[in-house]
């Protein structure tokens, strides 16, 4: 995935600007700076956060609703995507579990807790009672992720079952409505550098120079967790598909590389077919499996987001337990299939925001990562490539 345009690296100088200005500043000139910046900043996050509910259930009711499609129309469909969920909730657990040994080792460089920082969360009983919503308008005002999630998980596989022309009126609007929100998102990001500068000015106030470690940290985080879900794929081939990493390691490197080159999956996909055919795998399944984990199988950016609301909980001091890691992978795994086509700088917020609120850690910073997330994204599309081409050499190579 990339950010189109300048888009990057305007929000880096939104970034640069607000923390070298945090930074220099002092006394009273950075109080009345604070007074001025501190709404600008907040107003700005919350538009940028106004339609994450509507963008997530549109996304989740929609995509489950079109791969379930795609599952009745084939039995190499089925199979790919149940090995889509598979991998993808493998991948995120193991993010979860890496994240959180890696700040229990480095601890976080830093604390950007905040003033009003949402509850870490409920109890066990009560998350429990909570998980199948009773009342999912309720869910969605009160931005409860994790039944809400539910809800569209159940409506997307219902909508599959029932006639198309009454799945198409329902579908429809809720394309129309997910079409409306990325409008919105990207009016919000057009004055992002603006918004991006008036928090990232608090955050050089409160931090000064450590700002630039905390992230350092979190880059070093992200990309670690990435690089491990890279080398899932790998044990995925061996062990379900029967291919040796060296093989698949030879056949993948020219995708690979088109991947770092152009951070996209979809650029990549011409040359992941002929890593496919590299490894054996008959066209016909190839054409099946590779467009279908293009749009929907994101393996290292499926276990980013589960590593960034894990960085996110240490730096906020939100305590998470093995219960809270679990969560958040499986929080991950449907926000991810959910997430067709979306550029970046909008699926990096409508895919991180949920896991983070559904274990209590604020969104806060998510713009301010938002800003680097260009070097963390090479990882990403670097892990998303070698996952995609594993699976398929497992579905084509080894057809049941």
């Amino acid at each position: 995935m990339s950010l189109p345009g300048a888009q990057p690296l305007r929000l880096l100088a939104g970034l640069a600007v607000g923390l070298i200005a945090g930074m220099a500043t002092s006394g009273p000139a950075q109080g009345v700076l604070g007074q001025i910046l501190e709404p600008v900043g907040s107003l700005w996050l919350d538009a940028l956060t106004m339609p994450v509910v509507p963008l997530v259930f549109g996304l989740l009711v929609t995509g489950v609703a079109s791969a379930s499609r795609s599952a009745a129309a084939g039995k190499t469909a089925t199979r790919a995507l149940l090995l889509f969920a598979v991998m993808l909730t493998g991948a995120c657990l193991f993010a979860a579990a890496l994240a959180e040994g890696m700040l229990h080792l480095w601890p976080a460089q830093g604390t950007l807790a905040v003033a009003g920082m949402p509850p870490a969360g409920p109890d066990a009983g009560a998350w429990y009672r909570s998980i199948i919503p009773a009342n999912p308008i309720k869910a969605a005002v009160e931005t409860a992720m994790v039944p809400l999630v539910v809800f569209a998980l159940f409506l997307g596989f219902a909508t599959a079952r029932i006639g198309d022309e009454l799945a198409e009126a329902l579908l429809k609007p809720l394309r129309a409505l997910v079409e409306a929100m990325l409008v919105i998102v990207g009016w919000v990001l057009v004055v992002g550098p603006i918004g991006i500068a008036a928090l990232a000015f608090g955050a050089g106030a409160r931090l000064g120079a450590g700002i630039l470690g905390t992230l350092g940290q979190y880059v070093v985080v992200v990309a670690a967790c990435c690089l491990a879900a890279t080398l899932l794929a790998y044990l995925w081939a061996a062990a379900a598909g029967r291919v040796s990493p060296l093989r698949l390691a030879r056949a993948a490197l020219p995708a690979q590389t088109v991947a770092l080159g152009t951070q996209s999956s979809l650029a990549t996909l011409p040359v992941m077919l002929e890593s496919a055919a590299a490894l054996g795998v008959p066209p016909a399944a190839a054409g099946i499996v590779l467009p279908l984990a293009v749009s929907l199988f994101r393996a290292a950016s499926a276990a980013a987001n589960v590593a960034v609301a894990v960085y996110l909980a240490h730096m906020h001091d939100v305590p998470i337990g093995a219960g809270e890691l679990a969560l958040a992978a499986l929080v991950a795994v449907p926000i991810s299939l959910g997430a067709v086509g979306l550029p970046a700088q909008v699926s990096f917020f409508a895919t991180i925001a949920p896991v983070c609120i559904a274990i209590g850690v604020p969104v806060t910073a998510l713009p301010l990562l938002l800003a680097i997330e260009a070097v963390p994204d090479l990882f990403r599309t670097l892990g998303n490539v070698t996952n995609d081409i594993a699976v398929t050499s497992i579905v084509g190579i080894n057809p049941r």
